[in-house]
């Protein structure tokens, strides 16, 4: 009997630390793959069945997460960055101004809340670091953690969705004092400060590997490509990605270095990173004790604006950079860097997968489509517009419990698409 509740404990644990690692940037891994199954395998010709549309989260990019009761998402309200929960009917349980916003170009907030063992971890746009309680919204700690770390960063202030690692909250400041520090989850004090690469940081949220028997933290800042040791802070190598081009250099935008947006790809000891503005996009081999890495290739074809990648079958998928309101959908080869396919839908956006499909999400016109992987051709099976919500439509959908959220300006949709 004893070994029987023991069982059953082990099983809730496994499925409570499922939901929780889940409720992050781009689901559980980062890499923008959802573990849903059983989904629609095409939708109506109006698209799936709306389940409920949420309004008032404030202006913002977030995407939404979550934890098994509550989703979360961020938005601005004022000169504040407002954390919301809303249950599984589309209502809002409470909303809390967590944080000064950036109030200068593109203020609206971007923070995707990351969501562990009760505890909602949020950073404004202006550098403040909040731990909240999931249930109620109650601010257990917070600090201004830019100025604390003397953070330096560009035109767009601070993008990063953080991280958690066991007892740990990643932020990335960059600036002349670190480049990053772990925080202690339960009070915010400091655990480690690494060394400074006197560089700015990013937009980029970073993921967390395992390679050479050690947790290592893989991130973009303005100039560099680094790998840091989740257990104290060392910075295991660099690479100055902002001085790489590709064989056959396209004029790049001059603040490109500055604009590196995209989340690492990561498999089998091998870094994958873009970065828009037809800045070279490249891949990498870590070394056997992750001391340096080995430039492997480049590719000026998939220079990801905003809208993310995703690694499947041996094929990167995403859409490009032409200039700021346009871009075309994409497909390179991971082992070669070699051109699948290119081709124009709508414009760039972003794109996730969940049950072998893709969800492409344009950003200028918001709309969204099924899309069957296919290295040679974007295959969509079924397409639709939304018809809520305003300006550019730059949040990445999530997938969660058979609900496609997508986010644009103030509103939260919920489409069904479960395959019932």
């Amino acid at each position: 009997m004893t070994r029987y509740f023991l069982l059953i404990i082990l099983a809730l644990t496994f499925m409570s630390l499922n939901a929780q690692i889940n409720a992050q940037w781009r689901g559980p891994s980062r890499t923008g793959q959802y573990p849903d199954k059983n989904l629609l395998q095409a939708w109506p010709a109006t698209g799936p069945v709306v389940a409920w549309n949420t309004i008032g989260l404030g202006k913002g990019y977030s995407s939404a997460v979550w934890d098994g009761k509550y989703f979360y998402t961020t938005g601005l309200k004022g000169t504040q960055d407002y954390l919301t929960a809303i249950n599984d009917k589309g209502e809002t349980v409470w909303q809390i101004p967590f944080g000064p916003a950036w109030t200068e170009s593109f203020p609206e907030s971007r923070c995707t809340p990351t969501v562990e063992n009760g505890k909602v971890y949020v950073i404004s746009g202006n550098g403040t670091i909040a731990c909240v309680e999931a249930e109620s919204g109650k601010i257990n700690w917070s600090f201004d953690a830019r100025k604390k770390f003397n953070g330096c960063f560009g035109d767009w202030g601070v993008c990063e969705s953080l991280l958690v690692s066991g007892d740990k909250v990643i932020y990335t400041p960059a600036g002349p004092t670190t480049t990053m520090v772990a925080l202690n989850k339960s009070n915010g004090e400091t655990v480690w400060m690494s060394e400074s690469l006197n560089d700015t940081s990013a937009y980029v949220s970073p993921i967390m590997i395992e390679w050479a028997q050690k947790k290592i933290i893989i991130t973009l800042i303005n100039s560099y490509l680094i790998g840091v040791d989740e257990t104290n802070g060392k910075i295991l190598f660099s690479y100055n990605y902002g001085n790489l081009k590709a064989d056959k250099s396209l004029e790049i935008w001059p603040g490109a270095p500055k604009t590196n947006t995209i989340t690492p790809l990561f498999k089998d000891g091998e870094i994958y990173i873009t970065g828009g503005y037809n800045h070279a996009g490249a891949k990498f081999r870590i070394a056997e004790d992750a001391s340096f890495v080995e430039l492997l290739w480049t590719d000026e074809l998939l220079d990801c604006h905003m809208g993310g990648v995703i690694l499947h079958n041996g094929f990167i998928y995403g859409s490009n950079w032409l200039d700021n309101s346009k871009g075309n959908w994409c497909s390179i080869d991971w082992k070669t860097g070699s051109k699948g396919f290119e081709t124009k839908w709508f414009t760039k956006g972003a794109i996730i997968e969940a049950d072998n499909h893709f969800y492409c999400f344009e950003e200028k016109s918001a709309n969204i489509a099924l899309v069957n992987p296919d290295p040679a051709k974007l295959d969509i099976v079924s397409s639709c517009k939304t018809t809520l919500g305003n300006g550019p439509a730059w949040s990445h959908p999530s997938i969660y419990n058979g609900l496609l959220l997508i986010r644009r300006g103030e509103v939260l949709m919920a489409f069904d698409i479960r395959n019932q």
